[in-house]
């Protein structure tokens, strides 16, 4: 029941509640920051391939951009609702504040489902999106980029279609645009491996080798992918994946005592991130029911897929041997599940956080194709882990020393930074 009802944007309302109690902030900024500043809601007409022109729902909102323009990605997805494109859009205003990098925060959606529909009716939603927003976005006011079931493609029409509008080359208005037309080196990598940044951060604090750790996953896309990735190169032993099944309508975790390869993994998955049975099966890993993830005997949980994994039903079935719950999905854990994580006093990466690689690297993708230069790989890789794992101890050491949850440390700086540039702009 707890799923069904679940409201994310409701969800991030609470949490920022709760640390502007802690901050003693005013009533307006209280007010300001609680609500996004601007949200578009836009029909968008596509004629599809049967000849008949069906209509699209999309959404742009647009949180805060009191420290820079709006920076959030554009999910595609048959469930959206403007209630998580808030949530997002507000989560992202936290993200980019924690991480101290000049942008705020925003979020776009369409209510669709790319399984059902080909490239060219999905190029048809892309350009109707930008033509709804085109006078609302762009490099120096909302940069958008690719989130759930959108991609680099998906970036590069709307690109073009905004210097169509425009007239003139704008490569810096959206960012996760493949390598070649102003995509960055280490963008695909960047949201997974700086998740993994984070848990080696939090083990050094721990006093706990990565060698030799285990980790169990929820969700199989990109952040998963490349958390897997990293972990394992670092020694340690993901030995559970879940994902959804496309074909199956329902979820399913794929367990492996031997620790899944990134090869093994990449060779199995489709492009929406969904597992091939058979695939699995000739690997020998074990079929076991969607949520059996959150109770695995590992050193780390990493929810990486959806809102609401961790919750208020299913936290109890997390062991004991758990240390570490690092969050590469947005809003995975409810503030009802956040109580029993503090009693059991697990060491929480909290969302905006620990998945602010992805925001962080498309922040250097927006820089390099406004001065048009680009950097290697190495130099990509090695800014993002600086920049988060600073990010890490600034979080630790607040919640060390004021004695917080770690989830309300990083919001007292982000919220606290944001609140500050509003304030010295004259807003409140």
């Amino acid at each position: 029941m707890e799923k069904k009802n679940f409201n994310p944007f409701e969800m991030a309302q609470a949490q920022f509640d709760s640390v502007a109690e802690k901050l003693g902030l005013d009533e307006g900024t209280r007010e300001l920051l609680r609500n996004p500043m601007r949200e578009y809601h836009f029909t968008i007409p596509v004629r599809m391939d049967d000849g008949k022109v069906k209509v699209f729902r999309g959404f742009r909102v647009q949180h805060n951009d009191a420290r820079g323009p709006a920076k959030g990605g554009i999910r595609f997805h048959p469930q959206e609702t403007v209630d998580t494109v808030r949530a997002l859009a507000t989560w992202m205003t936290w993200k980019c504040a924690v991480v101290d990098i000049p942008l705020g925060g925003g979020k776009g959606g369409v209510i669709c489902d790319p399984h059902n529909l080909s490239d060219r009716e999905q190029e048809g939603i892309c350009r109707g999106w930008v033509r709804q927003v085109a006078r609302n976005v762009g490099p120096l006011q909302d940069v958008p980029a690719p989130d759930v079931m959108t991609n680099g493609q998906h970036m590069v029409w709307m690109m073009d279609e905004l210097e169509k509008i425009r007239g003139e080359h704008l490569p810096g208005f959206i960012t996760g645009k493949p390598v070649g037309l102003g995509g960055s080196l280490g963008r695909t990598e960047a949201t997974g491996y700086g998740v993994v940044y984070h848990i080696r951060e939090a083990m050094k604090e721990l006093g706990i080798k990565i060698k030799g750790a285990t980790a169990s996953i929820q969700g199989s896309g990109n952040v998963a992918q490349y958390t897997l990735d990293l972990f394992t190169q670092l020694g340690g032993k993901v030995v559970a994946i879940a994902c959804w099944d496309q074909k199956d309508k329902k979820a399913y975790t794929y367990k492996s005592k031997n620790g899944i390869g990134f090869d093994q993994l990449m060779a199995a998955v489709d492009k929406f991130g969904t597992i091939d049975q058979a695939k699995a099966k000739s690997y020998g890993w074990e079929k076991l029911p969607g949520d059996a993830w959150i109770e695995q005997e590992v050193t780390v949980l990493v929810p990486a897929a959806q809102e609401n994994m961790i919750n208020g039903e299913n936290v109890g079935r997390i062991k004991d041997s758990v240390k570490i719950i690092a969050e590469g999905a947005n809003g995975p854990t409810t503030p009802e599940a956040d109580v029993v994580i503090k009693k059991k006093g697990i060491f929480l990466i909290p969302d905006f956080l620990c998945n602010a690689g992805g925001v962080t690297c498309s922040y250097f993708e927006q820089v390099q194709c406004n001065m048009n230069y680009f950097w290697t790989r190495e130099e990509v890789l090695q800014k993002l882990d600086d920049k988060l794992t600073s990010a890490f101890k600034a979080v630790s050491d607040l919640a060390r020393k004021k004695k917080v949850f770690t989830r309300d440390a990083a919001y007292m700086i982000a919220i606290g930074r944001v609140a500050e540039a509003c304030k010295k702009r004259g807003w409140v």
